[in-house]
């Protein structure tokens, strides 16, 4: 253990330390992330620039009793450090160890569990509040990045900022990056400020002038510091942060514990609420992640000396299919946009930002904005695709219900990391859109088996003419059964395997007295099965289809493709021909694909028809490697089958 780090254990330790052993600290805090985030994998170029900004805050904060509330959070790793949690970083981002984001559970130094960008001011001002309501005392903090101040939160919450009359301190910490490269009027405009330091020293030297002439020099200095905005206005365009009522100060090192000290000592007497600029440089310490903070933001596990990436590639993910299929499209339709909110490489559209710059719009982080600036686009006749992360995307949607759906727009929605992501945990699964999506009229959702189907499901939805989703899951994308690859049907399900005695068709059957039986012969049979799986669970589905064939079980296996509309028809057809059905989904229970199917099995009273719904529990599922996750909550391949062996056994 580093020396000095070694005698942090607990909150408020580094008060401890001696003041000539800070930058020392800072160094070895450096290592200690570098050597624990390359054996784990995790946010590193983040936690890399912001050591010396979280040692200053722990150095003038008392925890718990003051509150300190991270934007985002994937950057409090420091503050996990100095609150007696370095013992646990070898468990980091892995079931059931430490979280890679601040967690209320692991310490009652976290004040609010974060994982989104622009919600800490908000957060942070109704602490403030309670605080003042209750007669309390302590000191509040919110640390939010110049990415997440591009986001509309950001901006109604530094609105009503201005009328606190007590003290908040917001730490605006400023390094030029989101994930990507930041975009926008908000990124240019602190690009103006970080030049401020300029007006900072004119500043000092024309008081420390002025006040040496005998008499004349105070009263001057007096008019001066009343037209202070006059000045100030001279050499940083617009103060805009002034102008909406917040108290400014910066921009500041944000390396030197020394003026991030001052600046906080300062900020935390006045009572309002205080903007303090600090300049940091992410990835500092550690020269790849300093020279391509982008690639290092969230790692897997690496080599410390040549900063490569540990992990062998296994084959070609959903990403860059996507990635490569859209450009595909645009070289075909020069009609098609393309639009993500800050995330053009973790969606995979930097080769499309590359080759068509004037058809691509990186918004910043603004997923509404995203959404409905999108829907003007289609109103203006173009085809938009938006390409946005699952646990992203439900921030925008009343943009998609009310100005997308509503209006019957032709805009593709390109759903990445939909289903379980692992290591990020609660607020990073996407397993939400199913529910969150499909009940909202107009909207069409689709989820491919595998690779080729992905790439006929985005050509699809180039020519679809209307709201259309698609799910897709993060990493390796599936090359198997590729040979089912029956035409993309508006809401037509695919039928990869079927019972022996084959599935009647939708034409044999009709419709009496509000029930439906067969024209021929009956084929119902109470233990024939049916495996109907949506997206990345067909592969799942797939194993289990061949565990139960071996074991002599009459089985069916459907791709169900359209989540939304359901083939009615297929269904209609199997319920004439199976006792069985196995829904299977990577999505929470409450509103997903099997509730869908149980309503349509009431709906038409087929009451002899025993439903097994596999999905997710309805709650927040933490971090975990994904098997792991998947073993543990139930769709696993293992866990469906001992749960249709279990039903079949009890009927």
């Amino acid at each position: 253990m580093a020396q000095i780090l070694g005698d942090i254990n607990q909150a408020n330790d580094i008060k401890n330390i001696n003041p000539s052993d800070y930058k020392k600290l800072a160094e070895e805090i450096r290592k200690f992330l570098v050597q624990n985030i390359s054996k784990t994998g995790g946010h590193l170029a983040s936690n890399l620039g912001t050591v010396e900004l979280t040692m200053a805050l722990h150095l003038c904060m008392d925890f718990p009793k003051d509150k300190l509330i991270w934007d985002v959070g994937h950057q409090a790793y420091t503050h996990k450090l100095l609150t007696g949690r370095k013992n646990e970083f070898n468990t980091l981002r892995t079931y059931e160890g430490l979280s890679g984001f601040p967690k209320k559970k692991e310490s009652n130094c976290d004040s609010f569990d974060t994982g989104h960008s622009s919600t800490s001011i908000s957060a942070a001002m109704g602490l403030v509040k309670a605080r003042d309501l209750k007669g309390e005392s302590y000191r509040v903090t919110a640390v939010i990045g110049d990415g997440a101040l591009s986001g509309g939160m950001a901006f109604e919450a530094l609105n009503n900022a201005a009328r606190l009359n007590s003290n908040l301190i917001i730490v605006l910490n400023d390094n030029n990056m989101s994930i990507s490269e930041n975009v926008g009027g908000m990124a240019n405009y602190l690009g103006q400020l970080r030049t401020g330091v300029k007006y900072n020293n004119f500043k000092d030297i024309v008081e420390k002038n002025l006040n040496k002439i005998p008499g004349i020099g105070p009263v001057v200095m007096d008019k001066l510091r009343k037209s202070k905005d006059s000045i100030k206005r001279l050499f940083i365009p617009g103060m805009l942060f002034e102008d909406m009522g917040l108290t400014y100060i910066g921009p500041i090192d944000g390396h030197d514990i020394n003026q991030l000290i001052t600046a906080f000592a300062s900020a935390s007497k006045v009572k309002e609420t205080v903007l303090v600029h600090v300049i940091t440089k992410k990835g500092r310490g550690y020269k790849p992640a300093e020279q391509n903070p982008s690639q290092y933001h969230g790692v897997e596990s690496f080599d410390v000396k040549t900063g490569r990436n540990n992990a062998q590639k296994k084959g070609i993910s959903y990403t860059e299919v996507f990635s490569d299929t859209i450009m595909e499209l645009a070289g075909e339709n020069e009609k098609l946009v393309a639009i993500t909110a800050a995330m053009p490489s973790g969606t995979g559209l930097n080769k499309f930002m590359r080759q068509y710059p004037e058809r691509f719009f990186d918004v910043g982080i603004a997923e509404e904005h995203a959404v409905t600036y999108a829907a003007g686009l289609a109103a203006g006749g173009l085809k938009p695709f938006v390409a946005i992360y699952s646990t992203f995307l439900q921030r925008a949607y009343d943009q998609i219900l009310h100005d997308v759906c509503i209006n019957k727009l032709p805009v593709v929605f390109a759903i990445d990391r939909a289903g379980l992501v692992g290591n990020d945990g609660e607020t990073h699964q996407g397993i939400f859109d199913i529910s969150y999506l499909s009940h909202i009229p107009s909207i069409t959702i689709l989820a491919p088996k595998n690779k080729k189907e992905f790439q006929d499901m985005l050509r699809y939805a180039n020519q679809y003419d209307g709201p259309i989703a698609i799910r897709y899951p993060r990493g390796r994308a599936f090359e198997g059964l590729e040979e089912f690859n029956a035409p993309v049907e508006y809401g037509k399900s695919e039928i990869l395997k079927q019972i022996s005695r084959g599935i009647p068709e939708a034409g044999q059957y009709q419709k009496q007295g509000g029930r439906y039986s067969m024209k021929d012969q009956e084929v119902f049979k109470a233990d024939n099965i049916v495996l109907l799986a949506v997206g990345s669970m067909v592969e799942t589905a797939a194993q289990v289809w061949l565990e139960l064939k071996e074991s002599g079980k009459e089985v069916t296996l459907i791709n169900v493709r359209f989540i939304k509309p359901m083939d009615e028809d297929l269904m209609h057809s199997l319920a004439l021909s199976h006792g069985v059905w196995v829904t299977m989904e990577e999505n929470i229970k409450s509103g997903g694909y099997g509730e869908k199917v149980a309503g349509f099995l009431t709906e038409h009273n087929y009451q002899k028809i025993r439903l097994i719904n596999i999905s997710l529990p309805d709650q927040f599922i933490e971090q975990g490697d994904v098997d792991i996750l998947k073993e543990k909550f139930g769709i696993h391949a293992k866990s469906i089958l001992k749960k249709i062996q279990a039903n079949l056994e009890i009927s």
